[in-house]
């Protein structure tokens, strides 16, 4: 009796430690991806098994927005929580402060006795830390764009022999972090930041038979005519040009079976670090998170690359799996809107870490217990990189989309962009001038009011932010702003 007793107690401990164990998390993110580039959104014509398996084990998010659809400052703002304007960076703008990083997930996960490890695209630097090396216990991470070649990322050098295309070398990186982590009988936060498909196109070519000859489907919105009716602000900056410049309007197919072929080696990829965590048996205790630092339009309206408001770029995928929720395994999808400003917090509460209170997100956590929950009424959409003219605010609530394009000059006028999401999710429609939406019109007029205030009460002092708040100001006639890059 007695030895039974004993045994009963040593169950029970078991179990109460294992309740409260802290999960590993898998932050997984890829550079210029697009909902449609998965086949659990969807696409049909693509093959992504894992990234399917991670939406099919766990929950697909439907309206997750980039909030700044570019890479340097979406990254900021993945790891801080904060929209761009309060984390002060972003190419002509200028680096992060420390102060700032500080307070990322990374560093407060380390400091919660988390194994952190990072390899990719770091994608900014902090002011007197550079890429923030020292600040992981396994770095693989590297400057700039990164390279394809794997020799030539240093940091992941002696991965190259076996993997000398940059995309699997990161699977080999993950699966190395969790054979330590296990060894150090410590949970872990792995972060991946995929260069792939980010663009020069150099696919691995391992890979070349999966999309070889095939045929992809073009959008209902593809084209320049499916563009006419949008601004003539948006159709000044690179993203316009490139339509033609890189060949979706000659050569659909040909651009399309590349791009998915360098998504191709990532769900690989995922794949290996996957099969690592089954290898380990800790795969019912770790949270797997696969998103993208930002859509990427592909020849949609008849523009390509990013940056733009509209939903091809601003939009990405976002898939969780967390074993331990009552959704996994349901396949369930959450119509909730989320954004990039949500990750930090959300890996933070996972972490069981408290989430500091100059976070602009909100965790992710509770849609996985209920998807039919709301944790945003309203998310801002922001551009302050490249030409003037393409500069602009967006406000987003779960059906509509409002985006004033301040700009003007001899040869256009500030105008207004307004689109039902609920009815037209392909942006065919600019409802700006209908009649039938001008109250419509007044509430997303005062919501973006509203997103303005804030960035007018809160923007960082310097990087060249606080200009803005006048700039995008719709009661200022655009003679008044006096608008100059730097």
């Amino acid at each position: 009796m007695k030895q039974i007793t004993v045994l009963f107690a040593i169950f029970i401990f078991v179990v109460f430690e294992s309740k409260g164990q802290k999960p590993n998390i898998i932050y997984l993110m890829t550079d210029d991806q697009n909902i449609s580039s998965v086949g659990c959104y969807g696409n049909n014509e693509v093959e992504t098994p894992n990234m399917d398996k991670i939406g099919e084990a766990g929950m697909i998010f439907t309206k997750h927005y980039n909030t700044t659809a570019i890479c340097m400052a979406s990254r900021a703002t993945v790891m801080t929580g904060m929209y761009e304007y309060k984390t002060g960076t972003n190419f002509s703008h200028g680096n992060m402060k420390p102060e700032v990083w500080k307070k990322s997930y990374p560093v407060l996960l380390r400091e919660a006795g988390y194994f952190t490890a990072f390899a990719g695209k770091f994608g900014f630097e902090v002011d007197g830390l550079g890429l923030c090396e020292k600040e992981f216990e396994i770095w693989g991470g590297g400057p700039g764009q990164t390279y394809y070649e794997t020799r030539k990322n240093s940091s992941m050098a002696k991965y190259a022999k076996d993997f000398p295309h940059s995309t699997l070398s990161y699977g080999a990186f993950g699966q190395d972090v969790i054979r330590e982590a296990v060894k150090k009988d410590k949970p872990f936060c792995l972060s991946i930041s995929f260069k792939a498909p980010h663009r020069p196109v150099s696919p691995d070519p391992k890979f070349d038979h999966i999309y070889e000859g095939k045929s992809f489907t073009k959008p209902a919105n593809f084209g320049r005519e499916a563009g006419e009716h949008m601004s003539e602000q948006s159709k000044q900056g690179r993203q316009y040009k490139r339509f033609h410049e890189w060949k979706y309007s000659t050569d659909y197919d040909g651009v399309m079976a590349k791009y998915y072929q360098l998504i191709y080696a990532v769900d690989v990829a995922v794949g290996m670090i996957m099969d690592e965590l089954e290898e380990q048996g800790i795969a019912d205790n770790t949270i797997i998170i696969f998103t993208s630092d930002n859509g990427y339009i592909c020849g949609a309206h008849g523009y390509a690359s990013k940056v733009l408001p509209m939903e091809e770029s601003s939009r990405a995928p976002l898939m969780i799996y967390d074993p331990r929720s009552k959704s996994a395994g349901k396949k369930i999808r959450c119509a909730a809107l989320t954004g990039n400003i949500d990750f930090a917090p959300t890996i933070l509460d996972l972490a069981g870490v408290q989430i500091p209170k100059n976070m602009d997100g909100a965790s992710l956590v509770p849609l996985l217990e209920n998807p039919k929950h709301d944790i945003h009424e309203q998310l801002a959409f922001i551009n302050v990189w490249g030409s003037a003219p393409i500069q602009s605010l967006t406000c987003i609530t779960k059906d509509l989309k409002y985006t004033y394009w301040w700009y003007g000059n001899s040869e256009m006028e500030p105008c207004e962009e307004l689109y039902n999401l609920a009815s037209d999710p392909m942006e065919m429609k600019n409802l700006a001038n209908d009649e039938k939406y001008v109250e419509q019109l007044k509430v997303m007029r005062a919501k973006y009011d509203m997103e303005l205030l804030k960035w007018k009460q809160q923007a960082v002092p310097y990087n060249n932010y606080q200009k803005y708040a006048k700039i995008f100001n719709r009661t200022i006639p655009w003679q008044q702003k006096q608008f100059t890059e730097k």
